[in-house]
């Protein structure tokens, strides 16, 4: 078992956080998702049409995350959350990147709800997961760049395993150590908002899509929630 935690710092500084945490195991990711092709290419006809665009940093879901990560000294306008980035490059190319299906689901569920989204290969996570304040000496290699090596700014707020970071700021990119691929068998899905107040339904929403598209493609999809009155959750 893989056990998440929110730390009391970051709790404390942003109380009304909300993580959903989609726990898929007996993933296939090699055989055809018709379900998630589906939402991909609903998505991009209704951009084509005019009938809806990602949100933008205008939205409050959007905006939100901005106000986050200007908190711990990051600038959301050169470094963007995942959602907010994915919506600008829907909106200019009117495209999807397609991925593998696991990634392709969570990136059609994030856009959809205007949420930031990520993934963890748990096979290849080492320890427990914290969303904690990075102090500056940790490492992370972002996904895609394997032979890249960074270290976070002390005081931003980052997954962190005990080998090193998982994502930076919060949600803006993800490790390539724990990448989801078409041969991942046990993923933990992420969706977030810092503002469950206005947008907790949201993220219940999302993880009930998210499931749906991952349960004819797995043996079990479970849904545990993180936030400040449940700190921990076990997967």
């Amino acid at each position: 078992m893989t056990v998440f935690r929110l730390h009391p710092d970051v709790a404390a500084a942003f109380p009304d956080t909300l993580v959903a945490l989609v726990t898929a195991t007996g993933l296939r990711g090699r055989e055809p998702w018709p379900e998630t092709a589906a939402a991909l290419d609903d998505l991009e006809r209704q951009v084509a049409d005019g009938a809806w665009l990602p949100a933008d940093e205008s939205d409050p879901r959007i905006e939100a995350w901005h106000t986050v990560y200007r908190s711990f000294g990051t600038n959301p306008r050169r470094i963007r959350p995942s959602v907010d980035a994915l919506g600008r490059r829907v909106a200019k190319k009117g495209t999807l990147p397609r991925i593998n299906p696991a990634v392709d689901a969570y990136n059609a569920v994030s856009l959809r709800h205007g949420l930031p989204a990520g993934a963890f290969d748990l096979r290849h996570v080492a320890g427990d997961i914290d969303i904690r304040y990075a102090d500056g000496s940790e490492e992370f290699t972002p996904l895609g760049e394997p032979d890249t090596l960074e270290n976070p700014k002390p005081g931003e707020v980052v997954y962190a395993d005990t080998a090193g970071v998982l994502t930076r700021h919060w949600n803006h990119r993800d490790a390539h150590r724990t990448r989801v691929t078409e041969d991942s068998t046990r993923v933990t899905f992420v969706l977030e908002t810092p503002h469950a107040a206005r947008d907790g339904h949201l993220v219940e929403a999302a993880a009930t899509a998210l499931r749906g598209l991952l349960l004819p493609h797995a043996e079990d999809a479970a849904v545990r929630h993180l936030g400040p009155a449940h700190p921990e959750a076990g997967v």
